[in-house]
């Protein structure tokens, strides 16, 4: 046997040493490109873990606007209504003690305008949650609204006044009376707001036609008329600065 021979064995091992040799991973994509032709050589994730993370958070935050803007036309009662309570309540830090009363009223509407929805549509079983939410909000303003000293009065006339004609209109729909001591609430805080004003502006020194608005103004009050005596003590308060 020539002693440069290999022998069948040694032949066997060598194919085994062969075996273990693992190609670089370029060089595997370099020849399947040569073999299949022009193809579209993706670069793998693992080379990039950060993607992963920022397309995680992509999706959640895409996630919570879908979420925020589906909630946006939920009813009480059903399954993102409190996504809805949270991004009010989230946006209500956000505003300063004067501005409280106008949101709070604005709120209040808003649940008059759901609780609407829902007796016209007769889901009778969203109606009790409804009713709950919106005598929570006028509470609410009714409380902002006593503490207050320098709010948008014509604003605020404007929300009471629809408050209580929405409220009219649903009441008449169902045959029922709902959140009337909130509602006196309300006018109990406009009845404080006013009788403030009305004493600040009795020891100012006033023109003829700003004591006639103010005389008008008392008049109101006692007729229980609350959201006329502000509009006219609001009028003699800006003609004052």
């Amino acid at each position: 046997m020539n002693k440069n021979s290999v022998t069948e064995k040694e032949l066997i091992g060598k194919i085994r040493e062969l075996r273990q040799i693992k190609p670089r991973k370029d060089w595997v994509l370099l020849t399947k490109t040569q073999i299949l032709g022009d193809v579209e050589v993706r670069p793998q994730h693992f080379l990039f873990p950060f993607f992963k993370q920022a397309y995680a958070g992509i999706f959640v935050v895409l996630l919570l606007i879908g979420l925020f803007e589906f909630s946006q036309s939920a009813l009480p009662g059903e399954p993102l209504y409190f996504v809805k309570g949270i991004s009010e309540k989230a946006a209500a830090v956000f505003v300063s003690q004067e501005e409280k009363p106008k949101m709070n009223l604005e709120l209040a509407n808003k649940r008059l305008e759901e609780l609407n929805q829902i007796v016209q549509n007769n889901e009778v079983k969203k109606l009790v949650p409804a009713i709950s939410d919106f005598q929570a909000n006028i509470s609410k303003a009714a409380e902002s609204l006593a503490k207050t000293k320098n709010s948008d009065v014509p604003e605020i006339v404007s929300e009471i006044k629809k408050i209580k004609e929405t409220k009219e209109n649903i009441e008449s729909s169902l045959a029922t009376k709902f959140g009337d001591n909130e509602i006196r609430d309300l006018d109990s805080a406009s009845l404080q707001l006013i009788k403030r004003e009305i004493e600040y502006l009795e020891g100012r020194t006033l023109t003829d036609s700003q004591k006639e608005l103010l005389i008008q103004a008392q008049k109101d009050l006692e007729a229980g008329d609350f959201e006329d005596a502000l509009l006219k003590i609001y009028s003699i308060s800006n003609q004052q600065q």
